[in-house]
C-alpha cells in the first residue's frame, strides 16, 4: 500500500505543471545542473526497532500479507515436522523473520528485479525463513502441530550472560540498600 501511495503522489508530480525558472529537467524529477539530487527515500527498519503506532501499523501491514498471501499459498499443512501458531504475532522471532522476508519479497517482486526477481527471492529468501520458523525445535515447536490441537506457548529463552548479571549486580550494589518500605524481587 506505502508503494502504491508513492506512485500515486509520484503520478501527481508528473502531472503537474514544472516551476517557472528552474531546471528544464524538472518536470522529469531530475536536478538541473549543479542541482542537489533528490532525497532518497526512507531506509525500512527492523520491526523490532518500531515502537507504538509505527510497529502497530507495520504488524497489521504484515499481519493482511501472511493471512492473505504467505500462509494461503506457502503455508502447507501444520505437522510436527512443521509447526504453526495461530498466534504467531506474539512470538517475536517469528514477527522478525517474516517481517524481513516481506520486504525481500516486496524488493523482489518490483519491476526494476527483473525477470528473475521472485526466483531469487524463492531461491533465497522463501526456502530458508520457512525452514528456520517452521522447523521441529524451532520458535514454533511448543505451538500447533496439528489443526485439532491448536495451542500456543512462548518458550523462555536463555538467561542473560554473565556479564549482564555482574553488571546488574554491581549497579544494584552501588545504589545502595533498599529503603524498608520497598519490596524486595
Amino acid at each position: 500500500m506505502e508503494q502504491s501511495a508513492q506512485q500515486a503522489q509520484q503520478l501527481d508530480h508528473l502531472a503537474s505543471a514544472p516551476a517557472p525558472g528552474g531546471s528544464p529537467f524538472a518536470a522529469f524529477g531530475m536536478p538541473g545542473l549543479g542541482g542537489l539530487p533528490p532525497a532518497a527515500p526512507p531506509e525500512p527498519r527492523p520491526i523490532l526497532e518500531l515502537d507504538g503506532e509505527e510497529r502497530e501499523d507495520e504488524l497489521d501491514a504484515l499481519s493482511d500479507w501472511v493471512d492473505d498471501f504467505f500462509l494461503p499459498v506457502y503455508g502447507a499443512e501444520v505437522t510436527t515436522a512443521a509447526p504453526w501458531c495461530l498466534q504467531w504475532q506474539e512470538h517475536d522471532d517469528v514477527v522478525a523473520w517474516l517481517h524481513a522476508l516481506w520486504l525481500a519479497y516486496q524488493q523482489h517482486k518490483d519491476p526494476e528485479a527483473g525477470l528473475s526477481g521472485l526466483f531469487v527471492w524463492h531461491r533465497d529468501f522463501l526456502t530458508h525463513a520457512i525452514a528456520a520458523i517452521r522447523a521441529p525445535g524451532g520458535p514454533l515447536s511448543a505451538c500447533m502441530t496439528s489443526p485439532e490441537r491448536p495451542a500456543h506457548r512462548i518458550l523462555p529463552g536463555p538467561p542473560p550472560s554473565s556479564r549482564t548479571e555482574k553488571a546488574t549486580a554491581s549497579a544494584a550494589e552501588a545504589a545502595g540498600p533498599p529503603e524498608p518500605d520497598e519490596p524486595t524481587s
